[in-house]
């Protein structure tokens, strides 16, 4: 399976951070799954990336031109796809993915999720979309999506296709119950 992970490109202040990145890449590797995600070397995208390769599994990579020519390409993955624009780079990782994770990032993840979550809400794909609530990161976002249902602008059957997840063990269920 390919799972597209959306994640910082800097560390964040606390080590829980790339903790969770290292966590999520070695289940990527020890469960036979591709890494899809930005292609960076820098932050927790390079973290992610190292620690799937270390663990024996496989990354593609999907960076902007700009990106690659300011020298932030990630050297070591198994493959590297360039894109002209960050619109592209956000299509072609939603289109390669079977399964969408948030860890801990910023605008650039929250624009990354937003866009495959409300792909999923007008109902253009079925695949799960996941936000790793680690250490209750995700929480002011998750009571965001409360609110917009409550108030009526999101309906409950989509609310439903935003998942936060709070351990590896529920992500893993929620990718292996996914109907693909």
């Amino acid at each position: 399976m390919n799972i597209t992970v959306y994640l910082g490109a800097s560390f964040g202040n606390d080590p829980i951070y790339r903790e969770t990145a290292v966590e999520i890449g070695k289940w990527i590797a020890a469960e036979g799954h591709t890494l899809i995600y930005g292609g960076s070397a820098v932050g927790l995208m390079g973290v992610i990336a190292d620690t799937v390769m270390e663990n024996g599994g496989e990354v593609i990579g999907i960076e902007p031109q700009f990106f690659i020519d300011e020298g932030l390409l990630h050297e070591g993955i198994t493959k590297t796809i360039a894109t002209e624009t960050m619109a592209e780079r956000r299509l072609m990782m939603m289109d390669m993915g079977d399964a969408y994770i948030a860890i801990p990032g910023g605008v650039g993840t929250l624009d990354e999720i937003s866009e495959v979550i409300v792909m999923a809400t007008l109902g253009k794909h079925a695949r799960p979309c996941i936000l790793y609530n680690k250490n209750g990161y995700y929480d002011p976002l998750k009571e965001m999506f409360d609110r917009m249902t409550s108030a009526g602008f999101v309906t409950e059957e989509n609310r439903a296709k935003i998942q936060f997840a709070g351990s590896l063990e529920e992500i893993s269920s929620i990718v292996e119950n996914a109907k693909l």
